[in-house]
C-alpha cells in the first residue's frame, strides 16, 4: 500500500524475519523483544531518527504468548507472570514510549486482544486475564487520547492458526514446568498422567483454528488506514457469536457449552475418574 513499516521481531536473524524482508522494500525488520526495555529504547531511537517531526502514524501491539491449556491450580505462577509481561505490560510500555510520535501524526494504536478476554475459556485463565487487561487498557486509552486526535482500536479475534501454539519442544518444556511447579497434593489429586497430557491440547487447539488469517489482517489494515476506524473488531466465525452467547445465555447453560467447546483432552484428573 506504499506505507513504510517497521516490523519488530523476536529474532532478527530468524526465518520469519527473512520472509518479512522479502515482502516489500517498504518494510524494515528491527530486533525487538518487547519485554526488553533496552531493545525498545533502541528501536525507538532508530524510528525517531527516520520519521523526525512527522511522527509515527500507527503502533500495532501484536506480540503475544499463549502458554498451554492448564487448570488454574496447576499453572505455574511464572507462566502467569510471563503472560502478563508479554501480553499486557509490554503493550503499556510500548504505548508510553511511542505516544509522543503518535501524537505528532495524530495517528493510531491497534492492540491485538483475544476472544478469551471477554469469554471465560477453561484452561486459559492466565492468557485470558492478560488479554482482558489489554482490552481494558485499550478502552481507557481510546477515551483519554481522543482529545489528542489519536485513535485506539482493539482487535479481538477468535481462534486462528499461528505460531502462538508453539513447537514440539515448547510442549515438552511446558510439561516439565507444570509437573515441577505442581504441589504434591495437586499431583496426587490430578495424577501425573493427566498433568502430562495437558500440553498436547495445544495441537488439538491449533487443528481447530482457522488457517486463513486474512480476516485479522483486513481488520488490522482497516483500523490503521480507514477514515473511520472501529473501536472493536471481532474477526473469525466465533469472534462475535461466542461473546454474544456468553452475555445472553444463562450461566449454568453457558458453562456446559464452553466446557464442551474447549475440551482438548480425553484424559481426566485421577480424583475424578469413575471406577
Amino acid at each position: 500500500m506504499g506505507v513504510k513499516v517497521f516490523a519488530g521481531v523476536l529474532d532478527v536473524d530468524g526465518a520469519g524475519a527473512q520472509q518479512l524482508r522479502e515482502t516489500s522494500e517498504n518494510l524494515q525488520v528491527l530486533q525487538l523483544d518487547v519485554t526488553d526495555r533496552n531493545q525498545v529504547e533502541t528501536v525507538h531511537r532508530d524510528i525517531c531518527s527516520q520519521v523526525g517531526h512527522t511522527g509515527l502514524w500507527g503502533l500495532v501491539n501484536n506480540a503475544g504468548i499463549l502458554q498451554c491449556p492448564v487448570d488454574v491450580e496447576l499453572q505455574p505462577l511464572s507462566a502467569c507472570r510471563r503472560c502478563m509481561d508479554v501480553n499486557f505490560l509490554s503493550a503499556v510500555h510500548m504505548c508510553q514510549v511511542f505516544l509522543p510520535l503518535l501524537r505528532r501524526a495524530r495517528g493510531r494504536i491497534v492492540n491485538m486482544s483475544s476472544m478469551a478476554a471477554v469469554v471465560p475459556m477453561p484452561m486459559f485463565a492466565g492468557y485470558g486475564a492478560s488479554k482482558a487487561a489489554l482490552s481494558v487498557l485499550s478502552h481507557v486509552m481510546r477515551a483519554e487520547l481522543s482529545d489528542w486526535g489519536v485513535r485506539v482500536a482493539l482487535i479481538q479475534p477468535a481462534g486462528f492458526r499461528t505460531n502462538i501454539f508453539g513447537t514440539s519442544e515448547d510442549i515438552s518444556r511446558y510439561r516439565a514446568e507444570i509437573l515441577e511447579a505442581a504441589s504434591s497434593e495437586a499431583r496426587e489429586d490430578y495424577g501425573d498422567a493427566y498433568i502430562s497430557s495437558l500440553p498436547s491440547g495445544l495441537s488439538r487447539l491449533s487443528q481447530r483454528s482457522a488457517e486463513d488469517l486474512s480476516p485479522v489482517v483486513d481488520d488490522m489494515c482497516h483500523a490503521l488506514l480507514s477514515v473511520h476506524p472501529k473501536p472493536l473488531y471481532t474477526p473469525g466465525q466465533m469472534g462475535w457469536l461466542l461473546p454474544f452467547v456468553h452475555r445472553h445465555c444463562p450461566t449454568a447453560i453457558f458453562d456446559v457449552i464452553i466446557k464442551t467447546l474447549t475440551k482438548y483432552n480425553d484424559c481426566e484428573p485421577a480424583g475424578l475418574r469413575t471406577s
